[in-house]
């Protein structure tokens, strides 16, 4: 008699094939790892501590763009608040708009600077390299815009009814800075000193965008980059860039405030810088003296 035993499949060890630090992992099978990702957490009606809310919303478009947006506590029916929308940070690779870290910042800044904020949910890279997240962001604030003239089917209510379109902000941090900066130049018109290959930076940039043109002094990461739109032709009237002391990009902040000074840019240009701070502290620190400071100044800024 004979017998006929099933082979058993060989197991593909799932190895890593690509790895920045804790940034990111990616493995032979494809699948990705974020390790320094915040958890997600839900939004909330009517917050006891601050009185704000936030909501999650989808925003028409090709792809769609996921978003939170934050309002502050309502005294008076009739109030109008500032608009802030805010890319987060992250290395073009990983956070969100729904993260702890965020919310816990944006609903700070929110409910203190009683202003309006809509959180923009970009499409992150290796799985959308660069530039979806611009296209996304641009997007976002094309929508916030479209609302100051009642041109949209299913406008947002908190919009509508709350937003003071005459006080129109953009803003982020870290990679959600650089974000900033292209958004402003695509609302215009509508160099960063090069690291060497082996730099992290330009690792992250690579994988970001893998086929980008000019590599590292691109236009959409360095401002002062062949075919770089001019920095006079900034679309905003007010410009606040941030810095920390101990940031490996510190330097890249002060200098992106010194060309825009010498650009001919007609605005006025503030430049903030934290002693003894690293990168994003205000996030990682968001009980500390030099965040609640960071904050005050944004209120400050917005409120003007």
């Amino acid at each position: 008699m004979a017998s006929i035993t099933p082979s058993t499949p060989k197991t593909v060890a799932k190895e890593i094939v690509t790895e920045f630090g804790t940034f990111i992992r990616i493995f032979s099978d494809g699948s990705i790892e974020r390790p320094l990702q915040s958890p997600f957490v839900p939004p909330i009606l009517n917050d006891p501590k601050t009185g704000h809310s936030s909501k999650d919303i989808i925003i028409p478009h090709n792809p769609t763009v996921s978003s939170r947006i934050y309002l502050p506590k309502i005294t008076n029916p009739s109030s109008k608040f500032p608009i802030l929308v805010y890319f987060h940070g992250g290395a073009f690779l990983f956070e969100s708009a729904f993260s702890q870290l965020y919310h816990q910042h944006l609903k700070t800044l929110a409910s203190q600077a009683d202003i309006i904020i809509l959180s923009v949910e970009y499409r992150l890279a290796p799985e959308h390299p660069v530039p979806a997240c611009y296209h996304d962001c641009w997007a976002a604030l094309k929508w916030v815009s479209s609302h100051s003239n009642n041109t949209l089917n299913n406008p947002e209510p908190w919009l509508v009814e709350h937003g003071d379109f005459a006080r129109v902000f953009i803003g982020g941090d870290s990679a959600g800075g650089n974000i900033t900066h292209n958004i402003a130049i695509q609302a215009g018109a509508e160099s960063l000193p090069c690291d060497p290959e082996n730099n992290l930076f330009h690792q992250v940039w690579h994988l970001c965008y893998p086929n980008s043109p000019h590599g590292i002094d691109n236009p959409l990461v360095n401002p002062l980059g062949e075919g770089a739109p001019s920095l006079e032709k900034l679309g905003c009237s007010r410009i606040l860039i941030c810095v920390a002391e101990r940031d490996k990009l510190r330097d890249r902040g002060v200098w992106y405030w010194e060309n825009v000074k010498k650009s001919g840019w007609n605005g006025r240009l503030e430049l903030f810088e934290e002693k003894d701070e690293n990168h994003v502290y205000h996030l990682f620190k968001p009980e500390s003296e030099s965040a609640n400071t960071f904050i005050q100044l944004l209120v400050t800024f917005v409120r003007e």
